[in-house]
């Protein structure tokens, strides 16, 4: 019998918020889960512990892509499977999946739908599911902050990305799985582990999360003419198709900065570094998607 467990992020709503969630997952057989609450996502791996320490099988994770890389950053390479119930701003890790952003198709899906074994991206250390990035796209999320992020929601992420347009381009060099691959002036570089990654756009479009490999993509576009042109290839699903756009894919990264800069996961915003040892972890933790269990 599957032992349920629900750690939630108390800031975080979706629908009729968690007294809705638990009026469901009655409805489904599961009246008394194990539950856990934080009030910030870096607080959620110490109730991960708990949770696997309590004998939790299956954990419900309620918040956005913040709360569940720290989640899964905890939970990888153990036997507990997440459930997802997308209760966060972007919601790309469950957009990517198929899982809907209502709260009763999310837990049918987490207690009857298959599991998936994801590949996790390990970055300085840390893990993450979505993607990584260290120029305008961590400018964009330090900016946004927890505050505008739930004030104006998606289009925050326009906002904060127009201010950081003129940034100066700095100096980035990049070896794939021992070879040099890039040396030269960028405004962002980025690992998707997923196609739909930064503000809703589908960067990585050839990206699998359980085919043992990351996406890295180096921009150089200045401006907004050469933005607007990377941006607009990317809405149609191609990328490469733009002059500013170099991408590839590999198992192992080593990225060097020409000076200390800060990096995002999955949309959470790191202190500054300027070296970035990148790996990918294959089907280290599985993940409840649509589809009949086996």
């Amino acid at each position: 019998m599957t032992s349920v467990g629900v750690l939630a992020h108390t800031g975080k709503s979706l629908g009729g918020g968690l007294p809705a969630f638990r009026a469901v997952l009655a409805r489904e057989g599961v009246d008394a889960p194990r539950w856990y609450e934080v009030s910030k996502s870096k607080q959620a791996p110490k109730k991960v512990k708990e949770a696997i320490a309590d004998g939790t099988d299956l954990l419900f994770v309620w918040g956005g892509d913040g709360m569940l890389q720290r989640c899964i950053d905890a939970l990888a390479t153990t036997a507990t499977a997440i459930a997802i119930v997308p209760a966060g701003t972007a919601n790309l890790l469950a957009r990517n999946l198929g899982i809907p952003s209502e709260i009763e198709g999310a837990v049918h899906i987490g207690l009857h739908g298959a599991r998936r074994m994801l590949d996790v991206g390990l970055m300085n250390g840390e893990r993450f599911v979505v993607m990584a990035g260290a120029g305008l796209d961590a400018l964009m999320i330090r900016d946004m902050g927890d505050g505008l992020k739930e004030r104006a929601g998606k289009l925050g992420y326009i906002w904060t990305g127009a201010r950081h347009l003129g940034e100066q381009l700095f100096t980035v060099q990049v070896r794939v799985d021992g070879r040099r691959w890039f040396s030269g002036k960028a405004s962002c570089v980025l690992l998707g582990n997923v196609g739909t990654v930064l503000g809703g756009l589908s960067l990585f479009p050839d990206a699998r999360p359980d085919d043992g490999k990351l996406e890295i993509g180096v921009v150089t576009a200045k401006g907004l003419l050469d933005w607007g042109r990377t941006l607009g290839r990317s809405i149609v699903g191609d990328p490469e198709g733009s002059p500013f756009v170099h991408v590839t894919s590999g198992r192992v990264f080593d990225i060097r900065l020409d000076k200390k800069r800060p990096y995002e996961l999955d949309g959470g915003d790191r202190k500054p570094k300027k070296r970035f040892r990148v790996s990918v972890e294959p089907a280290a933790v599985p993940v409840c998607v649509a589809g009949d269990r086996t």
